[in-house]
C-alpha cells in the first residue's frame, strides 16, 4: 500500500484521537525509518522515546523473537524468568527492592498512587491519602494519572475526577509546604517536565524537597517514565539531583518497542504490597521483559559516557542555530524555544519535508534521539535544522 492508501484506511477506521503527520512509516533500522514510499527519514523522536536503541536493533530483535518462540505469555499464577530476571536487573540498577509490572507509563503511575496510599492507610490508618504533584506536569491519561497531571487543558470534558489531588507550582517551596497538611501521603514529580516544554527542576530544590517529605514521611514518588532508562545521561535522572526517592515509574525505553510499564519501590512500601493488592493481566510478560532486558543489556557505562558526550555537542550546535532562544532539558531529552516568532510546530513540519523527525512540547521544540547515535547523526540533524530555520 501508499502512503495515501494507508492514510485513508487509517482514516476511516481509526478513532481520531491523534494530530497525526501525513507519514506512513512501514520499515526501520537504526537511526533511520522509511515510509511507504521508501523515502529515508533521521530519527529525533524514538516514537516519543520509547525506541531506546533506535529501530530493530539486532540483539532486541534476538531477545524478543527467541522468548516469542519458546513462551510468549503465562499469567501472573506463575512465575517465568525473564520477569524475575528484569525486576533483579532493575533493583540493582535503581538501588530500590521490589518491582510491579505493568503495560505503560500511566499504569505505573497509578501503581504507585496506589502503593502510596496502601503504605499510607496502613501506617497512618484512613484520611491521609491527597497527592501532590507539580503545575505543567504530565503524568498520564487514566482517571487517576489525567487528574495527577498538572495541566488543566488535560481536564475538559472528563470530569468528575478522582479526589485528594492537589496541585503546587514548581520550584515553589513554600507553596509546597502550604499545601502538604496532615492528610497528605506523597508528591509525584518529573525531574525533567517532558510533556510540560522540557524544563528541569532545580537540584536545590530538589534537595529542599526531598528533605521536607522525609521529615514528615510524605512519600516521595518520581515519575522517570521519559527520563528514565538512559535518557538523561545516568541510567535514572535522580542520579544527578543525588536523590533517593521511595518509588521510582519507568516505561517508555524501558521496552525498546514494545508495551511495559515499571513501578520500583523501596521495601518500606512494598512490604504493604501483598497478594489482591494491585495486578495486571500482561504485566511481567515474558516476551516485553525479554526486550527490557536487552535494551538494558546494551546501556552500558561507556554507551551512557558516548551519549553524554554526543549530548553535549548537540546542546552546543543547537545554541549557534537562528532563531534558537534557549535549549533546555537534561542529557538526550533536549527542548529547543525559540525567539522571532518562530513557530515549534512550523519547524517540525519544514523538518519532516527534508528527512528528519522530530517533537514539539508546547512552544518547544523536543528532540528525542535514541541512545545509539553518532556523531554523524548529531551533524546531520543539525545541519536539517539549520536549512530550515535560515529558510524562516
Amino acid at each position: 500500500m501508499n502512503t495515501q492508501a494507508i492514510i485513508a484506511r487509517d482514516d476511516a477506521n481509526v478513532l481520531h484521537t491523534y494530530g497525526r503527520s501525513p507519514i506512513a512509516l512501514v520499515e526501520g533500522r537504526g537511526m533511520y525509518a522509511r515510509d511507504a514510499e521508501g523515502r529515508e527519514y533521521l530519527d529525533f523522536t524514538s516514537g516519543i522515546g520509547v525506541n531506546a536503541l533506535g529501530f530493530c536493533h539486532p540483539a532486541w530483535v534476538q531477545a524478543v523473537s527467541a522468548q516469542a518462540a519458546r513462551l510468549q505469555h503465562t499469567s501472573n499464577l506463575y512465575y517465568t524468568e525473564p520477569c524475575g530476571a528484569l525486576a533483579e536487573e532493575l533493583c540493582r540498577r535503581t538501588g530500590l527492592d521490589a518491582v510491579f509490572f505493568g503495560n505503560s507509563g500511566a499504569e505505573a503511575n497509578e501503581g504507585a498512587i496506589k502503593a502510596a496510599r496502601k503504605y499510607s492507610v496502613d501506617t497512618y490508618g484512613p484520611g491521609r491519602s491527597k497527592v501532590l504533584t507539580l503545575v505543567n506536569s504530565f503524568h498520564g491519561r487514566t482517571l487517576a494519572t489525567l487528574t495527577a497531571t498538572g495541566q488543566e487543558v488535560f481536564h475538559r470534558d472528563f470530569g468528575p475526577f478522582p479526589e485528594q489531588f492537589a496541585y503546587v507550582p514548581a520550584g515553589d517551596f513554600g507553596a509546597l509546604e502550604a499545601a502538604a497538611g496532615p492528610d497528605t501521603c506523597a508528591l509525584m514529580l518529573e525531574l525533567v517536565q517532558g510533556e510540560g516544554g522540557v524544563v528541569a527542576l532545580e537540584k536545590a530544590y530538589v534537595e529542599q524537597v526531598a528533605a521536607f517529605c522525609k521529615a514528615r514521611d510524605i512519600l516521595l514518588l518520581v515519575d522517570e517514565v521519559q527520563t528514565g532508562v538512559g535518557r538523561t545521561g545516568t541510567f535514572l535522572a535522580c542520579e544527578q539531583f543525588d536523590l533517593h526517592p521511595d518509588i521510582v515509574t519507568l516505561a517508555k525505553g524501558l521496552g525498546g518497542g514494545l508495551p511495559i510499564g515499571a513501578v520500583v519501590m523501596n521495601r518500606k512500601v512494598a512490604d504493604h504490597m501483598g497478594p489482591g493488592s494491585h495486578g495486571s493481566t500482561f504485566g511481567g510478560n515474558p516476551v516485553a521483559c525479554a526486550g527490557a532486558l536487552a535494551v538494558l543489556g546494551e546501556l552500558t557505562d561507556d554507551r551512557l559516557a558516548k551519549d553524554n558526550a554526543l549530548a553535549a555537542a548537540l546542546r552546543a550546535g543547537l545554541q549557534t542555530l537562528p532563531h534558537v532562544q534557549a535549549v533546555t532539558g537534561l542529557g538526550l531529552m533536549v527542548g529547543v524555544a525559540f525567539a522571532d516568532g518562530v513557530s515549534a510546530a512550523a519547524v517540525r513540519t519544514a523538518c519532516e519535508r527534508q528527512g528528519l523527525l522530530v517533537l514539539t512540547a508546547k512552544t518547544r521544540l523536543r528532540l528525542l534521539p535514541p541512545l545509539i547515535l553518532t556523531q554523524e547523526d548529531v551533524d546531520k540533524a543539525l545541519a536539517i535544522l539549520r536549512s530550515v530555520l535560515e529558510s524562516l
